[in-house]
């Protein structure tokens, strides 16, 4: 892949989803081993586990000797930063997390800053007070959750203008395929409590777009909320931007080849987009003979 060329980022919230094993990966695949067979799928990943804990410097060394230059990894602020502590008092678990990743070089895209539905804008000098605080030399990401910021009231202009100020993207989540359709499956019927139905917003999308699309129990339902995209992503590389697209669904079974689709699909429409790389062979199940 050359930096010259249009890049569309697509991926998915986790690389060691053992379920891939046999059906995206090779059946001999070792827990540990699928960071490097996932970044022959995605060109990028969510990399949730880092809202969980603080990676260690082995993880992160780990991490960088699995992928590609140009792959990208989009991790979350600990949840202490932005659940436990609710961006009150952070800065040294914020520089700690700095500190641990900073490792990943150019293979770091935005840092996600992920709130809880319960912040809403009573928060909005709290929060613009954290975003004039971030490091200007680190990419960043804000996604929110409570429906007040997406009512073009005072609070989300202010924000949305400090976030264009900062060249900060506002994470767009796109839940419309997983209210489209009844939930069958007992993830999606989970999906479909915790996840908020809001409008999407595009007001502060930034240098990198990134979407997180959450899709539905069919992959076909899917991949249709997948490629309504397709104009609104031709239109940002137009523009000269990076967008992110990452799929989720209840089982995430399907996502890389919905990611890969939706990518092949866009190329179709927008020829000088750069290739993802081949996809890893998965190799027949041994047999074995019983004489």
């Amino acid at each position: 892949m050359t930096t010259e060329q249009p890049v569309l980022r697509v991926g998915c919230p986790m690389w060691a989803h053992r379920p891939w094993v046999g059906h995206w990966y090779p059946h001999k695949t070792r827990p540990g081993a699928e960071l490097a067979l996932y970044a022959k799928l995605c060109n990028a990943v969510e990399g949730n586990t880092t809202f969980y804990a603080e990676p260690s410097a082995e993880n992160v060394q780990r991490w960088k000797d699995q992928t590609p230059p140009d792959f990208r990894f989009m991790f979350k602020l600990p949840r202490e930063v932005t659940h436990d502590r609710r961006l009150n008092d952070v800065a040294q678990p914020v520089r700690s997390f700095l500190n641990a990743v900073e490792p990943l070089a150019e293979r770091l895209g935005p840092l996600q800053v992920q709130l809880p539905p319960a912040f809403g804008p009573e928060g909005i000098e709290l929060l613009l007070s954290f975003v004039r605080r971030l490091p200007t030399d680190w990419q960043w990401a804000i996604e929110l959750r409570h429906a007040g910021w997406f009512d073009n009231s005072p609070a989300q202009q202010q924000l949305d203008e400090l976030l264009i100020e900062r060249g900060i993207n506002r994470v767009v989540l796109d839940t419309r395929p997983l209210y489209a359709a009844p939930a069958t499956s007992t993830a999606a019927i989970d999906e479909q409590k915790n996840k908020p139905d809001l409008p999407i917003s595009l007001e502060a999308v930034g240098r990198h777009p990134i979407v997180r699309l959450i899709g539905e129990d069919s992959p076909q339902g899917t991949l249709k909320g997948l490629l309504r995209w397709i104009p609104q992503l031709i239109e940002w590389l137009d523009d000269g931007r990076e967008p992110y697209i990452f799929v989720h669904q209840p089982e995430n079974l399907e996502s890389p080849g919905l990611a890969r689709a939706l990518h092949a699909a866009l190329g179709l429409r927008y020829p000088a987009l750069a290739p993802l790389p081949e996809a890893p062979d998965v190799e027949e199940p041994e047999q074995t003979s019983m004489f």
